[in-house]
């Protein structure tokens, strides 16, 4: 009797055994990182490890968080199996320059298993040297029909909260187009095409099933099943892409049958999908022939038509147009621009003033911007002063140039319901913030298509960027500037760059050529400064923001100053008149001693006469003695004592 346990025993020991070997031989491939180069140029201190613990920053120091870029589906550059595409970008501030590297970590959500890698590196730039954000991307071998997490940051870490971004990814199964061609879903039979066919004969109670063979299967069983009728025979492929196989459990009191055909490829193995298909009695070889006639017809003139339709001659567009230079062109009108732009920054504000130059100046265009027009702004109000340059514009062909920038991304999103945004500029400026009224009057008109061609959206890309544009402006074409002036001053002369057989050019308005000029060097550096500025201040922008109780002790701190500036100009005022009197009356003490020395003259009878030093006298005569004339030199008092004497 123990003998007996100890051989089952054994038995099923073995089979265990056996069924983990077959199982572990069936699992899937492990989770893993096939990219390991993210190495570009620009970056320093490259290098990739495994994750380890790193230490965190306080939160000021700390960079911000990444950006996703893309997170896509495809298959393995070698072809072998599916992988997950993951692709970030840095944001485009200053914060960067404090971040050591990036970590990415995938998990398996329906095995539980992880992988996680740290890409070590450094930047100095905003951007990379195509002049494009920094982007880095790697693949992540996955597995169909599983669902991914995956988290990416920056390190160091700020010591209170995170910047880290999160992705869920379910990978398809092997039907999708996007990855049946891997060689892992071939071999689950992801381009398997039976073709199931099935034809009674009408001698016997038979039916003959054909189908197509795979690739990776050798074996297949085929059934029919009808009621209580099942039957099912076993076939092996034998080089053969075409099966055919024979059936007599058909009977002839049943009409509808369902043919199946269970495949047994390399990768599935027993629990392959199989394919089904509803047949009628009724069909007959002639009527697959005729049909199948019908198809080749059908066929054959729609590949008629295609070869017809691409026969067809192609417009031809002359080969000189390819190799014709630029046609300089010369300005012939004056035409008018409205500048709209936010204070995000003193900085910010000589680049508007020293582009408002540049425009005026080499480009001889009549520029509108409320900081040259603060006089008639403030009588009419903002309000009523940007909607009757609107009018104006609207009745000529000039045009309106919205500047995006930081601030005016946050002030959109404050007038669709986000948080409150008061910057410092516009608190010290006495027009105060005109890009608000300016956003709620032209937001309507904007989006109207016929007003897209009055419309100009720019921005300076080496202080500004893609994100900083709202919503409702992204669908008309953006500039950057200065890399394409000369696309923005053709929108504004109405006029097409590019036109069939021929490209215009203005000279000295390209992004290597506008700075030769004095204006244009002016805003290069005006650019040039603000961009250094926020290479040393990552948080500049959050360091403009003022809260409400910073708003009302600057507008306390304004009101007192110009109590005092009106207190000043009084006093002046006062000094002043006190001054005009003492000078009358200082005058009018002049002629009395004159008069003095006259009488004295006379009533001694003197011979002698009197001598005074042409500095004593000179200036005696006042005239109408009007206030602001010079002073006279008045005599001392021992001259005055000797005149008297003598």
């Amino acid at each position: 009797m123990t003998y007996i346990i100890m051989i089952s025993l054994s038995f099923f020991i073995l089979s265990v055994m056996a069924g983990l070997k077959a199982s572990s031989s069936t699992s899937p491939s492990s989770l893993r990182i096939l990219t390991k180069d993210c190495n570009q140029t620009g970056l320093d201190n490259y290098r990739v490890s495994d994750c380890s613990d790193m230490a965190k920053i306080p939160r000021m120091n700390a960079s911000t968080g990444p950006e996703w870029d893309s997170v896509q589906i495809k298959i393995s550059k070698d072809g072998s199996a599916p992988v997950v595409n993951v692709a970030w970008k840095l944001r485009c501030d200053g914060s960067l320059r404090a971040i050591r590297g990036s970590e990415i970590n995938i998990r398996d959500e329906n095995t539980n298993q992880s992988v996680c890698e740290q890409i070590h590196f450094s930047v100095k730039n905003m951007e990379n040297s195509k002049e494009e954000r920094w982007t880095f991307s790697l693949d992540v071998l996955v597995e169909p029909k599983h669902t991914y997490t995956i988290t990416v940051f920056h390190f160091p870490e700020p010591d209170i909260g995170h910047y880290r971004i999160v992705n869920q990814t379910t990978v398809p199964g092997c039907k999708d187009p996007r990855i049946k061609n891997s060689q892992l879903c071939q071999e689950n039979g992801s381009l398997w095409i039976p073709r199931i066919a099935a034809v009674f004969t009408e001698k016997k109670d038979l039916i003959i099933v054909a189908f197509d063979s795979a690739e990776y299967s050798e074996s297949y069983l085929v059934s029919i099943q009808s009621g209580s009728v099942n039957c099912s025979k076993l076939v092996n492929k034998e080089n053969r892409t075409r099966l055919n196989v024979t059936l007599e459990c058909v009977s002839s009191q049943l009409s509808q049958y369902e043919v199946t055909i269970q495949p047994y490829f390399i990768g599935c193995k027993n629990n392959c999908e199989s394919a089904k298909k509803n047949v009628t009695r009724s069909q007959s070889s002639r009527s697959i022939k005729i049909c199948l006639g019908i198809m080749l017809i059908f066929v054959g003139v729609l590949v008629y038509l295609r070869q017809k339709a691409s026969h067809k001659a192609a417009p031809v567009t002359p080969a000189s147009a390819d190799k014709q230079q630029p046609e300089v062109f010369h300005v012939q009108e004056r035409k008018r621009v409205l500048v709209i732009y936010s204070l995000d920054h003193l900085l910010y504000k000589n680049i508007v003033l020293k582009f408002s130059a540049f425009l005026a100046a080499k480009c001889g265009t009549d520029v509108v911007v409320d900081l040259l027009d603060s006089t008639r702004l403030g009588v009419l109000g903002s309000i009523q002063w940007l909607e009757w340059h609107k009018e104006q514009i609207e009745r000529s062909k000039d045009k309106i140039l919205i500047l995006c920038s930081r601030g005016v991304q946050a002030k959109w999103r404050a007038m669709c319901g986000g948080k409150q945004v008061f910057l410092r500029e516009d608190a010290l400026s006495a027009i105060g913030d005109t890009l608000t009224p300016s956003l709620t009057l032209l937001a309507p008109y904007f989006i109207r298509s016929p007003s897209f061609e009055k419309y100009i959206v720019a921005y300076f890309d080496d202080v500004c960027c893609e994100e900083d544009i709202p919503l409702p402006f992204k669908i008309t074409v953006r500039y950057k500037l200065m890399k394409q002036f000369e696309e923005v001053f053709f929108r504004i002369l109405n006029t097409e760059k590019h036109e069939p057989g021929r490209v215009k050019q203005i000279i000295g308005l390209s992004e290597d050529k506008y700075h030769e000029c004095p204006s244009g060097g002016a805003l290069r550096d005006a650019i040039e400064a603000f961009r250094m500025y926020q290479l040393e201040h990552p948080y500049w922008f959050q360091e403009e923001l003022l809260e409400r109780s910073e708003l009302e002790d600057l507008e306390a701190t304004e009101e007192c100053d110009e109590q005092k500036i009106r207190i000043t100009d009084h006093l002046a005022c006062v000094f002043s008149s006190v001054q005009l009197i003492s000078d009358m009356e200082i005058r009018k003490s002049v002629v009395a001693i004159n008069e003095t020395k006259i009488q004295l003259a006379e009533m001694h009878e003197m011979d002698s006469t009197l001598e005074f030093n042409s500095h004593t006298i000179q200036g005696s005569d006042v005239g109408s003695g009007e206030a602001g004339e010079a002073v006279p030199h008045l005599p001392s008092w021992k001259e005055r004592k000797y005149i008297i004497i003598k």
